[in-house]
């Protein structure tokens, strides 16, 4: 068996990869690092801390579902210490955090994703197509999630907004957040993204492709956050297996 470290355990997915991993042939759970006492139960033998060289010391790879603040410390923790397999699906890092992944990826393998869900994996790769193949079509790309999310837009809306940009040749500069006022006409290289905010939703993404007389849309729901968790212990199951680099979901699937 695995050991698996959750960094983040007291998150909402954090939560779910805890239940999951009670019951996996694969993985078991090691160590939990949280920063706050736990409501609920761990399984017997569960190594419980907030301090980083422990925690990695009780794993053999970690998952990490937590908030930007807390990912600087584990990465560079890793870095020069103990460097272990991760799998990041953290959203909202800074310039300085990207960079420290790249960092670590020379000492170990990390793959980070936005979204652990391999069905927007899959989205990502017909939007790149649809957008090379589309050139002329307008794109605009809608995400709703919980109110209680605390980015926006997405980390998600922004790859796809990312992907479609480089299939039609564009630069990041041509992606706009909404829309008010007296904006004008809008430009073909125009990349818009909207960010929705209500509830309790997991996550929805749109990407439609607009042109006169005709227009063709994409939607990923996710309707429980059990979809993220399952798709990152399925990326830790090919991860393991892997040499130090920096990988993506689209690795793992071998897309």
């Amino acid at each position: 068996m695995v050991n698996v470290g959750v960094f983040g355990a007291s998150g909402r997915v954090g939560k779910i990869l805890v239940d999951l991993l009670m019951n996996d042939k694969e993985f078991v759970l090691a160590a939990a690092f949280v920063r706050r006492t736990l409501d609920f139960s761990l399984s017997p033998g569960t190594l419980v801390t907030n301090d980083y060289n422990i925690f990695l010391d009780a794993c053999d790879i970690v998952i990490d579902f937590s908030l930007p603040d807390a990912i600087t410390n584990l990465l560079e923790t890793a870095i020069h210490n103990n460097p272990k397999p991760m799998v990041i699906g953290t959203t909202g890092l800074s310039d300085y955090q990207m960079g420290l992944l790249e960092i670590a990826s020379t000492k170990m393998p990390i793959l980070y994703s936005s979204n652990m869900s391999f069905g927007i994996a899959v989205l990502n790769e017909v939007v790149k197509k649809v957008s090379k193949t589309l050139k002329e079509f307008d794109v605009e790309i809608v995400e709703l999630h919980h109110r209680h999310k605390k980015d926006a837009p997405s980390g998600t809306a922004l790859m796809l907004a990312q992907s479609c940009a480089e299939a039609k040749g564009l630069s990041l500069n041509h992606i706009v957040h909404g829309r008010e006022g007296n904006v004008g006409e809008r430009p073909n290289e125009e990349i818009a993204i909207l960010s929705m905010r209500g509830g309790d939703v997991a996550g929805k993404h749109s990407v439609g492709f607009y042109n006169d007389g005709e227009f063709l849309e994409f939607s990923h729901n996710a309707t429980h956050r059990v979809t993220f968790a399952k798709g990152a212990l399925r990326a830790a199951s090919w991860l393991i297996k892997q040499k130090n680099g920096y990988y993506s979901i689209r690795d793992a699937l071998g897309l």
